[in-house]
């Protein structure tokens, strides 16, 4: 009988330690879940407030890498020190380079068009790694070391094969587009815009099913890829059904790009100084779209997406470069007594673009934008003579030069082995 109430009152014990687990349980669950809550609530509060989302904003945009690597095209008129202040590198340092560098290469001679490739710290502003290239084969490579503060230098020889590359394409949209389907590089694209920019208006005299031919020079290396792009061969376009077929002569003091007859493409100014743009407003008396009056338009507007490429018409010399009211940023060019051009509206300026740099015909000096008074991003071209600007569009310009004599033999010899080589670039690519 005693074992039996010894059993009872265990059993009772038990049930009453399991009651009060489950109240504790119930409890702390209780507790639990409304702290949760209250975190989470807390959590969301902060997130959608507006000054955590501006300073976390803030903070995350502004956020770089430690290392940064920079690839640099020199153009017309950049020094080896304005290059790199241009990246807040410090004074001693791009001294520290050039002595080491001077003793393979001489620094005051860069050519436009060279590649400079370096690795910053940005921690303290300082280059760790630094290739110049001296060619499209070699490289020289400088490391620094830590503790001197030197640098170690090795060239590296890249194996490059020269292959002509021959494309052609029917132009449905722009020349820009049929180009790009054909995988041509944007660089050769451009020069292919540059060399018919003296005769071609590439907003009016293009149309739709219009063709092109194209044969270049491409430097690749052993996985196939192509390294750097060479001379543009031969090109034609094939404008309502007629040829304008160009040549490349690579002799001395004449070296340039020909039509059939030996004569030179280069005239004193370009047609347009933009690639795929649309004329959308034409020299002459106009509502002004901003000032609500009618007035003279002394320019020539060509409406173009913002940050495309705007090229010097012809080669001169920077009379300005900076803000010119309601031209907002522009570029003056004098290109010789007789000739000027402006360019306003720009987004922004190349590199090296500034006051006194000389310029050649075709050279990237800004980029299309929509500054000062515009209602949207378009070129504003000038072509000023003698003083008095006039209508680009209708301007006669004087002739290239015509080969004669032994050039004009060479050069047909040379035509005739660039025709032979298109003709069997055309059976390979059929």
């Amino acid at each position: 009988m005693f074992n039996k109430f010894k059993i009872k009152i265990k059993n009772k014990n038990e049930l009453f330690a399991l009651s009060i687990l489950i109240v504790v349980t119930i409890v702390f669950t209780f507790f639990y879940s409304h702290t949760k809550k209250k975190i989470s609530s807390n959590y969301k509060e902060l997130i959608n407030n507006v000054y955590f989302k501006k300073t976390t904003n803030h903070f995350f945009d502004n956020i770089e890498p430690k290392f940064k690597k920079i690839r640099h095209q020199v153009e017309v008129g950049e020094t080896f020190d304005n290059i790199l202040s241009q990246y807040s590198i410090k004074k001693k340092e791009i001294q520290n380079i050039k002595n080491t560098l001077s003793k393979k290469i001489n620094l005051n001679k860069l050519n436009t068009n060279q590649k400079i490739y370096f690795t910053v710290d940005q921690s303290n502003n300082s280059i760790k790694k630094f290739i110049f290239q001296i060619s499209n084969k070699e490289r020289l490579y400088l490391t620094k070391n830590d503790q001197t503060e030197g640098f170690s230098q090795k060239i590296l020889i890249t194996k490059l094969n020269k292959k002509v590359i021959y494309q052609e394409n029917i132009i449905l949209q722009s020349l820009y587009k049929s180009a790009v389907d054909k995988k041509i590089p944007a660089n050769t694209i451009i020069e292919l815009a540059r060399i018919y920019g003296f005769q071609v208006d590439f907003q009016r005299d293009i149309r739709k099913k219009d063709r092109f031919q194209i044969m270049y020079e491409a430097f690749i290396d052993e996985n196939q890829r192509i390294i750097e792009t060479g001379n543009i061969l031969f090109a034609n376009l094939i404008l309502s059904g007629e040829d304008n077929s160009l040549y490349y002569f690579d002799k001395e003091g004449s070296i340039g790009h020909y039509d059939k007859n030996g004569k030179s493409i280069k005239k004193a100014l370009m047609k347009t100084p933009i690639n795929g743009a649309r004329l959308s407003s034409p020299f002459g008396m106009r509502k002004h779209p901003i000032d609500g009056f009618t007035k003279m338009h002394q320019g020539t507007d060509f409406a173009a997406p913002t940050g495309t490429p705007i090229m010097a018409s012809g080669s001169g010399v920077i009379k300005k470069a900076g803000w010119c009211g309601g031209g907002g940023n522009c570029v003056v060019i004098r290109h010789n007594s007789t000739y000027q051009t402006i360019y306003a509206h720009m987004s922004k300026f190349a590199n090296g673009i500034r006051k006194g740099v000389r310029v050649k015909q075709g050279q990237t000096i800004g980029f299309v934008g929509s500054t000062g008074k515009s209602t949207g991003p378009h070129l504003h071209y000038e072509v000023i003579i003698n003083g008095k600007k006039v209508n680009s569009q209708k301007l006669k310009l004087p002739s290239g030069k015509i080969l004669k004599g032994d050039e004009r033999k060479l050069f047909e010899t040379k035509k005739i082995k660039l025709d032979v080589l298109k003709s069997e670039k055309i059976i390979g690519l059929n």
